[in-house]
């Protein structure tokens, strides 16, 4: 198990004014859909073409991690064809993009529960991770099938499953026991589509993360958005709940 970075480490890339990490909560296909007159996937797949430019951009910027937040454990809960079309759209997407990806030196991990994965779709993201996992550019965490409280829990039966003393769990061994356990923690969330929720998406790892939210629908996310984003970031402090030696608080 690997232990997480300290958060003075991301506190040092951050006065670089890089964010080390960046996660998005990717809102707004639909909505992006239907102001087009068009069907609810074709916004999901116009929302998968935009993945491309996004960590292009963040990549030169100097961004190491990226992570995505592609589908919920609640998610399932929309209609049938919807969650069937977007499964078909992320196995397309892995057959498609993969080897350009790995190209590119891009490092592919899947986040969040496989189970619940086709035996088709569980090939395909087994052969984006083994194919990628020795590449030593950009980090690309899909979270899929992702619910952070599903993600606590599990790390919790999984600890008592191995015996682990009470006195022994401390947040380092609880952090190495979650799917992110080899990703630092976001610096920054951007949220699209310009709802104001965490929709279960990474709440032990943002406790310090700064936020970002946009009204740009996610298929719109350009890289004047993106700039906004980090701009927003660079001008902000990270205190990790210390005072500011030029605080008058």
């Amino acid at each position: 198990m690997q232990a997480q970075p300290d958060p003075t480490q991301q506190a040092n890339s951050s006065q670089l004014g890089i964010p080390q990490h960046v996660a998005f909560i990717m809102d707004g296909n639909g909505r992006w859909a239907a102001q087009r007159g068009l069907p609810r996937l074709a916004g999901h797949k116009a929302g998968v073409d935009r993945l491309e430019g996004v960590l292009e951009f963040l990549a030169n910027k100097g961004v190491k991690y990226v992570t995505v937040y592609a589908f919920s454990t609640e998610n399932w809960n929309r209609p049938a064809e919807e969650v069937q079309g977007i499964m078909e759209l992320l196995g397309d997407a892995l057959q498609s993009q993969t080897q350009a990806l790995h190209e590119k030196n891009v490092r592919v991990r899947h986040i969040g529960r496989s189970n619940h994965l086709s035996p088709e779709l569980g090939r395909a993201v087994d052969h984006s991770e083994s194919l990628t996992e020795n590449n030593t550019g950009i980090t690309l965490n899909v979270a899929f099938d992702y619910g952070s409280r599903d993600e606590i829990l599990e790390a919790a039966r999984n600890i008592v499953r191995d015996g682990v003393p009470a006195d022994a769990i401390d947040e380092t061994l609880f952090t190495s026991y979650l799917y992110t356990a080899q990703t630092p923690d976001p610096d920054l969330i951007v949220r699209t589509g310009g709802e104001l929720r965490l929709s279960n998406f990474l709440l032990w790892q943002s406790a310090y993360s700064e936020y970002y939210h946009t009204p740009v629908l996610w298929p719109d996310l350009d890289e004047a958005e993106l700039g906004k984003a980090l701009d927003a970031y660079q001008s902000r402090q990270r205190r990790f709940g210390k005072v500011s030696p030029n605080s008058q608080a």
